[in-house]
């Protein structure tokens, strides 16, 4: 019975960490298509659009503090054409994460 135990748990973990894994990797492309234009690919919205929109870097002090449940509500408000899925938009969210550290 230990033995059944313990190698749930590893499964369990397993698939945890290779679905955040998988998440971030779809957030990447979802990112690269419809984010990096304006936030660039390091997420630093360094680009010509990023100043015309008032794009800000993910990096910034203000964003670092957002919630997920934040960047969630503010993608689906402030996105006007081509807008992302809301499973894209989560994808997404996990990929900045990763950007920011």
């Amino acid at each position: 019975m230990t033995f059944r135990i313990r190698a749930a748990a590893v499964i369990l973990l397993y698939i945890s960490i290779a679905g955040a894994a998988f998440a971030q990797a779809r957030g990447a492309d979802v990112y690269k298509a419809k984010c990096a234009r304006c936030h660039d690919d390091n997420g630093l919205a360094a680009t010509p659009m990023a100043r015309s929109t008032g794009a800000k870097s993910f990096k910034s002090a203000e964003l670092m503090k957002w919630s997920d449940d934040q960047f969630f509500a503010y993608t689906k408000k402030t996105y006007r054409t081509n807008a992302p899925t809301d499973a894209q938009i989560k994808d997404v969210v996990a990929y900045i994460r990763k950007l920011q550290k």
